[in-house]
């Protein structure tokens, strides 16, 4: 059966479209049932705006809560050196100078115009990451001293011999 557009009744008859009309276009765009992303985790691989939706796992500056903030703020400050720090990834690692485990740094908690570099001397804070609250990270995060003999970065790209 098919509906007629002008009418809106059904027809039993078939409908023939004459070689000069085109063939008519969906107004929606068309996108596969939900079952075939269940299906097809390749599909979630390849999809990137389909990722860019999940939320991070890590809470960031924007997203941490007030309670979180609250009491990183009332935290001790801690000494280190920046170990590594990735600008394109967006994160790294600071060795505290007291010899515990290396601790997590997100580029949204970094203070002041440089981009850390290996060997700079940082100050930060603590902040436990949830949802199990047994990790730390940074936050809070100022560049105290450049590590001498190289090229320091500023945020709006412009490099600096130190």
């Amino acid at each position: 059966m098919l509906i007629s557009p002008s009418r809106g009744t059904m027809s039993s008859e078939k409908s023939e479209t004459s070689p000069s009309e085109p063939p008519r276009v969906p107004q929606a765009p068309v996108s596969p049932p939900l079952l075939y992303y269940r299906d097809c985790p390749t599909y979630w691989e390849r999809s990137h705006s389909l990722l860019g939706e999940l939320p991070s796992p890590l809470p960031t500056k924007r997203t941490r809560t007030y309670s979180a903030s609250a009491r990183a703020t009332l935290g001790p400050i801690s000494k280190g050196k920046c170990k590594c720090f990735s600008r394109s990834q967006g994160h790294g690692f600071i060795t505290p100078t007291d010899g515990k485990e290396d601790i997590f740094v997100h580029i949204s908690d970094i203070e002041g115009e440089y981009v850390p570099v290996e060997g700079d001397e940082v100050t930060y804070k603590v902040c436990a990451v949830p949802p199990k609250n047994l990790k730390h990270q940074a936050v809070e995060v100022v560049i105290t001293h450049l590590a001498p003999g190289t090229k320091h970065e500023t945020w709006s790209g412009q490099i600096i011999n130190s």
